[in-house]
């Protein structure tokens, strides 16, 4: 993943879908301030993030694709233009079932 913080603060950034161009996409960190980090996810069909877990609370929103969430036990199907939050510290695992794009927000706990 592209660890570059994409864009100086208070500049827009365009999360549209990439249509044609997903194929050619990869992920990135879109921005990362001291309390809030925002990531633009690409997996192509059968990719995954493996499980983990983050001290923060997650939001995951689908822009295109679909992708499968497994939180704990429990398996979710998170298409396009939907969102699911995940709690702190909360085990979760994601899988492309096509080629996708999401952004994950993270709320970063501070020590």
């Amino acid at each position: 993943m592209d660890h570059k913080h994409s864009t100086p603060t208070h500049q827009t950034l365009d999360v549209a879908p990439f249509g044609a161009r997903l194929s050619a996409a990869h992920s990135s960190v879109l921005f990362k301030a001291e309390d809030l980090e925002v990531i633009r996810i690409v997996l192509r069909h059968g990719q995954t993030l493996p499980p983990h877990r983050v001290p923060g609370s997650v939001s995951l929103q689908c822009l295109e694709g679909r992708l499968e969430v497994m939180i704990g036990q429990t398996v979710h199907e998170l298409s396009a233009k939907q969102l699911i939050h995940l709690p702190a510290n909360m085990p979760h695992a994601v899988r492309a079932l096509e080629d996708s794009s999401a952004i994950a927000t993270i709320v970063l706990c501070s020590a």
